[in-house]
């Protein structure tokens, strides 16, 4: 595969897991492309054109030829500097690697990581919060996260990447969407009466079961294992967490419980006062899953992944060995 074909898989696949829907991303792209022709001339010479058809605005070839071919890749979730020289020192043992993949983005992808929380509007408007209001809530909190990455030196793992000449690719959203995707799919239709009794059914996924091993699997953080469940929400995609502000409003729609990938503390607490049960899957261990979905696509395809960076490897479709 050339390196746009892998990246191109990866936009389709990460549409196909869309909560908004096939639609819902098809109208978000209408109103960017909108936006775009409305703006002034000045304005448009440094508009990022490939968010008119890319909807994820934290997933980009950061570096690289895109019509190269990649026969080899590393991929983990939070490949940096480091990892770009691991890659360069086993392709000096000729190892011939043609590419670095991480889940967390850098360079214009982390600037633009506030962009793809837009996606959560919809996701809490189906868990029953009007939409005028998740939208309000979610400009303001976009503005914080444009500002807390704003000072963060965001060229500095792709200057490596130059420098070193090592294709790299960040796709955040994508694989974030791919385990939402699977963790709706994994916990739907099925009865659980207590906050215990989804723990049980969520330890079971093969990324799980690795991070308890390394004492970082999932928790209950809020409520017990015996607390009653009443409306299940999960999150697990959409660029970061929203404010604490839109976890009352969760309250206010009935939500029960939550199922989320991480927490910032100051929600914990608001979800404690509400009474709200919260099961933490596990930030490396929950990005694993996404990662293991598209990378079993990458290897269908014939191309040889290199797990690094924290990635639970999981191989589904190829086999059940993990590595």
């Amino acid at each position: 595969m050339t390196l746009q074909e892998i990246y191109q898989l990866a936009i389709e696949m990460g549409i196909k897991a869309d909560p908004r829907g096939a639609e819902g991303v098809k109208r978000f792209l209408a109103r960017t492309k909108k936006d775009f022709e409305e703006m002034p001339v000045k304005k448009k010479e440094f508009f990022d054109k490939e968010s008119l058809k890319n909807p994820y605005s934290d997933s980009r070839i950061l570096f690289g030829n895109p019509n190269a071919q990649k026969k080899k890749l590393m991929a983990g979730i939070d490949a940096d500097v480091a990892d770009l020289l691991l890659l360069d020192r086993l392709n000096q043992k000729d190892e011939g690697i043609d590419l670095l993949v991480s889940h967390h983005p850098s360079g214009y992808a982390l600037a633009n990581l506030h962009e793809v929380m837009d996606m959560q509007i919809d996701i809490f408007e189906e868990a029953g919060i009007p939409a005028n209001i998740a939208y309000s809530l979610f400009q303001e909190r976009m503005s914080q996260i444009k500002r807390r990455i704003d000072p963060r030196n965001h060229g500095q793992n792709i200057d490596a990447a130059r420098l070193l000449s090592v294709p790299f690719l960040a796709l955040h959203t994508v694989w974030d969407n791919l385990t939402h995707q699977f963790m709706i799919k994994y916990l739907k239709n099925k009865k659980f009466e207590t906050v215990g009794d989804i723990m049980d059914e969520i330890n079971k996924i093969p990324e799980f079961i690795e991070a308890r091993r390394g004492k970082a699997g999932p928790m209950i953080i809020a409520g017990s294992e015996k607390s009653r469940i009443g409306k299940l929400f999960v999150s697990m995609t959409g660029g970061t967490n929203p404010s604490k502000e839109l976890y009352v409003e969760l309250a206010k729609a009935g939500i029960g419980t939550v199922v989320d990938m991480h927490l910032p503390e100051e929600a914990l607490t608001e979800f404690k006062k509400l009474h709200i049960n919260v099961i933490n899957t596990g930030h490396i261990a929950s990005d694993s899953i996404g990662a293991n979905i598209f990378l079993d696509e990458i290897e269908k395809r014939g191309v040889k992944v290199i797990p690094c960076s924290g990635l639970i490897r999981v191989r589904r479709k190829i086999s059940n060995s993990k590595s």
